[in-house]
């Protein structure tokens, strides 16, 4: 049976990227320079501070984590809810022991419902940045235009009256995107985005509305996909940071810097069990000559565009 011709037959079939969203290169064909200070490599927290509804939305897909046994799943909202009220609060102390200043990823929700956490953020000098209205906020392709705008605005409005900030930064729920997703939070004022995972350094995408960074969060380093999907120990979670970071700083000392961002979420790792193995591994961070924290605004503000 021979292959019909026409199959192969693509438009954008060229060298390098298939969109016009920014141009290919080679992660080690790039100018080798340091992060401020002379650091090889940004070691960037962003964590997911998260509002589940009792009743989730399945269109266009229900969110990770969200409610699983019959209405109302009190077992899977109360641990939710625990990351809230105690996790994230043990999550801020082993931040301030080293010196950190993270990126949280706030739904909107949060913000309307919880305005002490939100005071807590600001005061102890760390970033919040959007992460949608709640865990029903979802973005597929399957979502209109204008509810796609109309949520990316509600989120960033909400956060602004809660902060006297506008967010520069957005994290989708699962980093999904719709086609229409980089254009219309340009469009929006946002400076940064977290959802695309496909480089170890930040980098400019240029869209019809103007040019929007991608910072890559790799959700393979996420605790949600280590220690909840994969079952893995908060020990196991610590090492493989630890062999991320070494062999990025070896390659940063040859190529140039390097990013080692790190998705965490309260109440996975904020749990009582798990909390000293990942304030350990703050400390051991903090004591790598070649690392530096940095929120996901100052990654990007020393990046060149």
């Amino acid at each position: 049976m021979s292959l019909d011709p026409s199959y192969l037959e693509y438009p954008r079939r060229r060298r390098g990227m298939d969109h016009d969203l920014y141009p290919w290169s080679n992660l080690f064909d790039r100018p080798a320079v340091s992060w401020p200070g002379g650091k090889g490599v940004a070691v960037c927290v962003v964590v997911s501070l998260e509002w589940f509804p009792l009743t989730p939305a399945d269109k266009p897909f229900r969110a990770p984590g969200h409610m699983q046994t019959p209405f109302p799943d009190y077992r899977h909202y109360t641990s939710r809810d625990y990351g809230t009220r105690v996790g994230f609060y043990r999550l801020l102390d082993a931040f301030a022991a080293v010196g950190a200043k993270v990126s949280v990823a706030v739904n909107a929700a949060i913000a309307q419902r919880y305005p002490a956490v939100i005071s807590e953020i600001i005061a102890a000098g760390h970033e919040i940045i959007a992460h949608s209205t709640d865990m029903n906020g979802t973005i597929a392709a399957g979502l209109e235009e204008e509810a796609e705008r109309a949520l990316i605005g509600t989120a960033l409005d909400v956060l602004e009256q809660a902060t006297g900030t506008r967010p520069a930064g957005w994290l989708s729920i699962a980093r999904s995107q719709s086609w229409n997703t980089p254009r219309l939070l340009a469009e929006a004022g946002v400076r940064y985005m977290c959802d695309w995972v496909n480089d170890d350094l930040p980098y400019a995408m240029r869209t019809p509305a103007g040019d929007i960074m991608n910072l890559p969060l790799s959700h393979e380093l996420s605790d949600r996909q280590i220690v909840n999907v994969l079952q893995q120990s908060a020990d196991s979670y610590v090492r493989q940071i630890q062999d991320a970071y070494a062999w990025l700083d070896q390659e940063a000392r040859t190529y140039g810097r390097r990013l080692l961002p790190l998705q965490v979420t309260p109440y996975i790792l904020g749990l009582p069990y798990r909390i000293d193995a990942f304030d350990g591994l703050l400390r051991w961070l903090k004591d790598q000559d070649n690392a530096w924290f940095a929120t996901g605004s100052e990654v990007v503000g020393a990046t060149p565009r």
